[in-house]
């Protein structure tokens, strides 16, 4: 039987899309499993083109494009109207489609005013090569500013880390985005692969809320983001088998005990002193050129 994978509304977009995505950050997979999750419901597919994957989902996705959701990134680096325009068609170009459904400024750009960016993608809007607007690894008052620079369009998503062991985005964008309808895509809810929760639950309670609820770990800590209103889950998985697996982390709720045990672990949150070290770091790469 193949899992029945739950929507949400994509920001204020009106549409619904996938609660689960197929990511292609350092995938290496080929067409096969990204075939096989279109096939099972999970139509939304994110790459970057930063990724060197854009190619592959376009295979991917031949022949079946009117049912994917198509997501992709621009580097900052062409965060400029005439490098944004560029990139986008590149994209376009790499993945053999016409339009892209949600386009996604990579990291904030300090070097360029957010103003010529944001107009440079209602101009696309307006020519039909993108649907809606997205950001990735913007804070709140990044994601505010970008809005604010907008005429027409709204922020529909803003793409970070979350997951049961990187919980930063609980000291407030988290719920920044559910108060505003923006959708929170989470990357690395399996945290590449799982291997850093043991080191947080010691006591391995992941394992036993899967051996109680009858799921794999990998479900339990997909579904567990799930259960939060704005949040959309992007995993990568290189096997059909993985593919399936994680498929199935939809169509079934935690149960209120074990939500509230998984809540209660201590995992990891990134303090205001590193964020801010982080955005300094990326800030002086900008201001010398390298925009990564």
């Amino acid at each position: 039987m193949s899992p029945q994978i739950a929507t949400k509304e994509l920001g204020r977009s009106g549409l619904r899309v996938p609660v689960l995505a197929l990511g292609t950050w350092r995938y290496q997979g080929g067409v096969g499993p990204l075939r096989h999750g279109i096939e099972l419901g999970a139509t939304l597919i994110d790459t970057a083109e930063s990724y060197g994957t854009e190619e592959v989902v376009g295979q991917a996705i031949r022949g079946v494009r009117q049912k994917v959701f198509l997501a992709t990134k621009a580097l900052p680096r062409n965060f400029r109207p005439p490098g944004l325009i560029r990139a986008a068609e590149q994209s376009l170009k790499r993945m053999n489609t016409d339009y892209i459904d949600l386009y996604q400024l990579h990291w904030p750009n300090y070097s360029v005013p957010i103003g010529e960016t944001m107009a440079a993608l209602e101009g696309l809007v307006e020519a039909g090569k993108v649907r809606f607007i997205g950001l990735s690894n913007f804070s709140v008052p990044e994601v505010e500013e970008s809005q604010n620079a907008l005429s027409k369009n709204w922020i529909v998503s803003n793409q970070v880390r979350y997951s049961l062991v990187d919980r930063t985005i609980e000291d407030g964008m988290l719920q920044y985005c559910e108060r505003k309808q923006i959708t929170v895509l989470a990357f690395s809810p399996l945290d590449s692969g799982l291997q850093n929760f043991r080191r947080f639950d010691q006591h391995d309670l992941l394992g036993r809320v899967a051996r109680e609820s009858g799921k794999t770990r990998a479900q339990v800590a997909l579904n567990w983001c799930l259960c939060h209103v704005p949040v959309i889950a992007i995993f990568r998985a290189g096997t059909v088998e993985h593919v399936r697996e994680n498929c199935e982390a939809s169509g079934w709720a935690l149960e209120p005990e074990h939500l509230e045990a998984l809540n209660e672990v201590a995992f990891r949150r990134r303090g205001r002193l590193e964020r801010f070290a982080r955005k300094m770091a990326r800030r002086s790469l900008q201001r010398f050129g390298l925009n990564t």
